[in-house]
């Protein structure tokens, strides 16, 4: 490694880090313009028992580099219940759809979706939030639930997400309805590259 590759390495990982500041901060943020989320109270984390359904046992090494997923225009999707076609279908079609049980949607690294079976929770479509650590040994989590997952700066996953249009099955893109974030599709691509999982 030469001497300016070395210097080059961290200022590129803190350039990659504001960029993702920018990105994970944007979501969940209360102004004057924006209508407030309401949510029921009987609406937790915590997630019931379903009988006579394959379980959906989710742990940090269920989370794997953004490269080994599915690519889908500018983000990733993965199915833990092995029904990847079914994922892939809904997030590649123009016109929404509802994800299958099992299907991971991941923008960056650091934050996850994933859809439990029908019934699981109600308020968030039965979608689970993740907030990440990731290093190159892997995936930890850091925080995780449905309606109440704010992330380290400040951002909750729900809010946001609960801005597309119903039949986007609250996933976020240039035209659901979601806000937009103050970030360019080059700079998400920069932050997902530098997915510290992928380097082997």
């Amino acid at each position: 490694m030469t001497k300016n590759s070395m210097t080059y390495a961290p200022a590129r990982q803190a350039l990659l880090f504001v960029l993702a500041l920018m990105i994970l901060s944007a979501c969940g943020k209360n102004d004057a313009a924006t209508k407030p989320v309401e949510i029921a109270a009987s609406h937790t984390s915590e997630a019931p028992v379903v009988a006579d359904r394959p379980e959906l046992s989710i742990d940090a090494s269920a989370f794997r580099c953004l490269a080994d997923m599915t690519a889908i225009r500018h983000f990733f999707v993965d199915n833990l219940l092995g029904d990847l076609d079914a994922t892939v279908a809904v997030a590649e079609a123009t016109d929404g759809g509802v994800y299958p049980p099992g299907s991971v949607v991941q923008l960056v690294p650091t934050e996850v979706m994933v859809k439990h079976h029908s019934g699981w929770n109600a308020a968030t479509r039965d979608w689970e939030f993740f907030e990440l650590d990731v290093s190159a040994d892997g995936s930890s989590i850091r925080n995780r639930g449905f309606v109440d997952v704010v992330n380290k700066f400040g951002g909750n996953c729900f809010g946001c997400h609960i801005k597309a249009e119903p039949k986007y099955d609250l996933i976020c893109e240039l035209e659901h309805g979601c806000d937009t974030i103050p970030v360019t599709r080059e700079m998400i691509a920069g932050i997902q590259a530098a997915d510290p999982r992928c380097i082997q």
